[in-house]
């Protein structure tokens, strides 16, 4: 190896870089722990942990100053460290094999954290007694669908993720006539009927609803127990022409509609849907309590999973620390709801649930064994010198 990439290698491999990566890593989980009285548990995962860089806003003057490195950058400064510290330090030799299992164990732990924050998705399925469903919600992200519900036997669904509403350029709906461009959008709002003040400005809706609906935005809310609206205004346009402007918004509870040759769409803002090749049913929701008291002592949801070609169809039940997992979902008796009659599943999908539970054993068994052969050492000097 040449001198100049030794050198560079020793420095990455510094036991000093790994103690002030790892001052770097509590420190991270002591600030995001006190943001998250402010941000929310969902809001301090993306901004401190899934980021390279944590940025600050400056009042409301809309800039952002680099303040602190993020999860990203730490936890692959300390991967890079250990892999140049293993490399240098590697000796194929019996009484160093705990400490190499130790190792790779840590490594193979950084790299599952690193696929679960790119590749896992969470969200919910609220399924009443005897409904069923081929689909859970996301918690937090948000789309806007537009579906054709002119043939009633099946509908055609466009979805244009959030983010997207949030520019002005025109979005084009491939196999659809209808072309969305984003006219104004805000994260939060309140919503009101024109009667209840009628001195609000307007709109400027002209389809659905129309200007019996104003608006007024809020502030973007963090708190546990509350939800944003996200509200847009948007002009839907077609070969013709302009068909006019819609306002859509998560606090209206349901979907309105525009015609255009003969073919009616519906249009809303709800929380992104996430589909399987599978449905589910709710047998029956249990809330088991101790005899005599109101205090819980178990929640259960009997579900009815069915495959989409029909040939798969098998009763199973889900209780605290009995998931179900199924074509790579993993479903967690999370909630219920309506007097007992609703159950809330947690869905989580993470194609690297198993890399946490295979580094930990890893690293167990080559701390046993590295001292274990410690151990072993020290017994057989001791014996030599007795004797």
């Amino acid at each position: 190896m040449p001198a100049s990439i030794r050198s560079v290698v020793e420095r990455l491999a510094s036991l000093r870089l790994t103690v002030v990566l790892l001052a770097l890593s509590m420190a991270l989980v002591i600030i995001a722990t006190l943001a998250q009285v402010h941000l929310g548990i969902w809001a301090v995962q993306e901004k401190y942990f899934r980021s390279f860089i944590v940025f600050q806003q400056l009042g409301d003057s809309g800039f952002a100053v680099p303040c602190f490195p993020g999860g990203y950058l730490v936890g692959g400064a300390l991967l890079i460290n250990l892999l140049c510290a293993q490399f240098l330090r590697f000796t194929l030799n019996w009484r160093n094999a705990g400490l190499h299992l130790t190792h790779f164990g840590i490594i193979l732990l950084l790299v599952g954290e690193l696929l679960t924050g790119l590749l896992s998705v969470e969200s919910h399925l609220t399924l009443d007694t005897g409904a069923t469903l081929n689909y859970a919600e996301a918690a937090v992200a948000r789309e806007l669908a537009i579906v054709d519900i002119t043939d009633t036997a099946a509908d055609r669904v466009w979805t244009v993720p959030l983010p997207r509403l949030a520019s002005h350029t025109p979005i084009a709906l491939p196999g659809c006539p209808l072309t969305v461009l984003p006219v104004r959008f805000h994260p939060n709002a309140t919503l009101a009927m024109r009667t209840e003040a009628p001195n609000a400005p307007a709109s400027g809706a002209t389809l659905g609803l129309g200007d019996r609906v104003v608006f007024q935005p809020a502030a973007t809310t963090y708190r546990p127990n509350e939800e944003n609206a996200p509200t847009a205004l948007i002009e839907l346009r077609t070969a013709e022409g302009a068909l006019g402007t819609m306002l859509v918004s998560f606090a209206l509870d349901e979907p309105q509609t525009v015609t255009h040759s003969g073919r009616t769409y519906a249009l809303s803002l709800r929380r992104s849907r996430i589909y399987f090749d599978f449905s589910l049913t709710l047998v029956e929701f249990r809330h088991d309590k101790y005899p005599g008291t109101e205090i819980p002592r178990n929640f259960s949801s009997q579900v009815r999973l069915t495959s989409a070609d029909g040939l798969e169809k098998r009763e199973v039940r889900i209780f605290m620390n009995n998931p179900l997992r199924h074509g790579g979902y993993t479903f967690y008796q999370s909630g219920f709801q309506n007097n007992d009659r609703t159950s809330i599943l947690q869905v989580v999908r993470n194609p690297g649930w198993l890399i946490p539970y295979i580094a930990c054993v890893m690293s167990g068994l080559g701390l046993l064994l590295h001292f274990g052969i410690t151990l072993g050492g020290f017994l057989s000097r001791r014996r030599r010198a007795t004797a």
